[in-house]
């Protein structure tokens, strides 16, 4: 015969509040790694901040641009000299605060044979490839601008097209080997400043590199301690109602 004591645990709602313990601890769990990734999101716009106003330094060797340490490159601020080769010259597809048209995307060689994609920047819409190279430069340049990691395959939503010289992201392998030119380094700079001898009619126009990350971990992480401080609510009310129906 069941007693007054076993009838009333028999009547708390066990399988509720378990799952209520589980959602309050997951909550809690997602929050603190919110708030840990907000640290870890901080520390690297720190580091990048720090790498975009630094002074100038040469374009690190191929090997550094593919390892592990790569991504400490990025927006790194670099200087390169050399002469373009224009004859390259590859239009990807861009969209800026500008409008939407095409990077210049022109390969630098250097005294030493070493090169390296360029891009020297945003041109409307309407622009053709031969109208693009014709803005290049002859004779010695000297660049300064952000070190960015290659983007192969393509964007998001769509897929680079070699055979049809259509571009969607700056996949400096591909474009090399479309071009016939040759080894590239692998990765590519955003011009800041192209000291060279003036052309006349179009320019591509420089530093538009969005230096931008995201930052909501804050409010996910209010977010999730919400939902737990509402989960351990409802936990005590479900464990209290099923007293006092017991």
């Amino acid at each position: 015969m069941r007693t007054e004591t076993d009838q009333t645990e028999a009547r708390r709602p066990w399988g509720l509040a378990a799952f209520l313990l589980v959602a309050l601890m997951a909550f809690v769990a997602l929050g603190v790694w919110q708030v840990q990734r907000m640290h870890w999101k901080h520390a690297l716009i720190a580091r990048v901040e720090a790498r975009v106003h630094a002074a100038p330094v040469a374009v690190p060797e191929d090997a550094r641009l593919t390892g592990a340490g790569a991504r400490d490159l990025d927006y790194l601020r670099v200087k390169i000299a050399g002469t373009y080769e224009g004859r390259a010259t590859a239009l990807v597809r861009a969209a800026t605060e500008l409008g939407t048209g095409y990077w210049t995307m022109t390969p630098i060689r250097t005294a030493e044979g070493r090169q390296v994609w360029i891009n020297r920047g945003f041109v409307p819409a309407g622009t053709t490839r031969d109208k693009a190279a014709a803005t290049t430069p002859p004779g010695h340049i000297e660049v300064t601008g952000l070190l960015r990691p290659t983007e192969p395959g393509g964007s998001i939503l769509q897929s680079n097209q070699p055979g049809a010289d259509r571009w969607y992201s700056r996949d400096v392998k591909a474009l090399a080997t479309v071009r016939g030119i040759g080894a590239v380094a692998p990765a590519f700079v955003d011009v800041q400043v192209e000291q060279a001898a003036p052309v006349e009619g179009l320019r591509p126009v420089p530093g538009l590199t969005q230096v931008h990350f995201p930052d909501s971990h804050l409010s996910y992480a209010l977010t999730w301690f919400a939902m737990a401080a509402m989960a351990g609510a409802a936990l005590v009310f479900v464990w209290r109602r099923g007293r006092w129906n017991a």
